[in-house]
């Protein structure tokens, strides 16, 4: 499939609301229990597509035919995340990163320890950070380090906005310190240098793959790896090559009901239920179809040959969402240091 023709299929099916029409969206008290907005991050359009349609048909079966609609708006984790701040009225999130669901919290939409609800800290899926390539990988990446030779260009998201973008810079970061010697200041070097190599930063996941895949910016992609996976294997199978680095960090985007959008929605049942599902063999398959990784070790199993084996760190070992959000994404933090232009 070329690539024009899949982004046309997936703007026409997957763009889920955005923007105006987000806000806009808010379910009427007479269809409360059978309506359920999911607001959800940039690389999950296809995924929600159909985790939303054998929801629903799981819903029915079970509620005598009742008829349930689940729609999902994707975007930049970050920026999401501030609209549901703003009133979009989601009744779920599905978002790139536990901070963005923390800051959610903090405001009162719903309970501090969101984290312990569901399995595995709330995380369905994991997935972890990648390089995709132009087919036959032309400038001969394979690790960290050469991102940042002379005549490379680097296509990445932006990660005041985008959390598949901080999951990127982290990786990056996480590598820096774990060189010999390696210290903040030779990370931050690093991650100096590498955004000297990046032209350009799109705002969320999926315009950074639109980019390279759509536009051909770029040599090299810093991807989530299911949009690396995509890309290889149902957009341009003869048109990328992905490239695994030997070290790499673990991503957990998590989910969470908003209590009180869902309390005032009458939802709550059924927001619990959708997220409820993620968790269950047929929701793990679905992600797994996807090239999401599932949590469930047997499903895990079932999809072995998919994922790439490569050494991982978490974010509990750089400090927590927290720590991680002062010291680097905070105004004036490490980001913006590095990235001054």
């Amino acid at each position: 499939m070329k690539p024009s023709s899949f982004f046309t299929r997936r703007d026409v099916l997957g763009a889920g609301l955005g923007g105006a029409a987000l806000l806009a969206w808010r379910p009427r008290a007479a269809r409360a229990a059978t309506g359920l907005l999911n607001v959800s991050y940039d690389p999950t359009r296809e995924l929600y597509q159909e985790i939303d349609r054998a929801f629903s048909a799981q819903w029915a079966r079970a509620h005598g035919g009742a008829a349930v609609m689940v729609r999902t708006s994707h975007g930049g984790s970050g920026a999401q995340a501030r609209s549901v701040l703003e009133g979009a009225p989601a009744d779920v999130v599905t978002l790139g990163l536990a901070y963005d669901i923390d800051m959610l919290a903090a405001s009162g939409l719903l309970s501090a320890d969101w984290q312990g609800r569901l399995p595995h800290n709330s995380t369905p899926f994991t997935s972890t950070i990648v390089f995709l390539v132009r087919k036959g990988n032309p400038k001969n990446i394979h690790d960290w380090p050469d991102l940042i030779r002379d005549g490379v260009e680097v296509v990445t998201p932006n990660p005041k906005t985008s959390g598949g973008a901080r999951w990127n810079y982290l990786a990056a970061w996480g590598w820096a310190l774990r060189q010999p010697g390696g210290t903040p200041d030779t990370a931050r070097a690093y991650l100096r240098s590498l955004f000297s190599h990046v032209p350009v930063l799109e705002t969320g996941a999926r315009g950074a793959t639109n980019s390279f895949v759509q536009r051909g910016s770029g040599d090299v992609l810093l991807a989530w790896e299911d949009e690396a996976l995509m890309a290889t294997r149902d957009i341009g199978p003869d048109q990328f090559d992905i490239v695994v680095p030997p070290l790499t960090i673990l991503a957990e985007p998590p989910v969470a009901v908003v209590d009180r959008n869902a309390k005032a929605h009458g939802t709550t049942e059924l927001a619990g239920a959708y997220l409820d599902f993620l968790f269950t063999d047929a929701g793990q398959r679905i992600g797994a179809k996807h090239y999401f990784r599932p949590v469930t070790p047997a499903i895990l199993s079932e999809n072995r040959a998919t994922f790439a084996d490569t050494a991982t760190f978490d974010i509990a070992s750089l400090g927590g969402w927290a720590q991680v959000h002062r010291t680097h994404f905070a105004e004036g933090g490490v980001f913006d240091g590095i990235y001054a232009r």
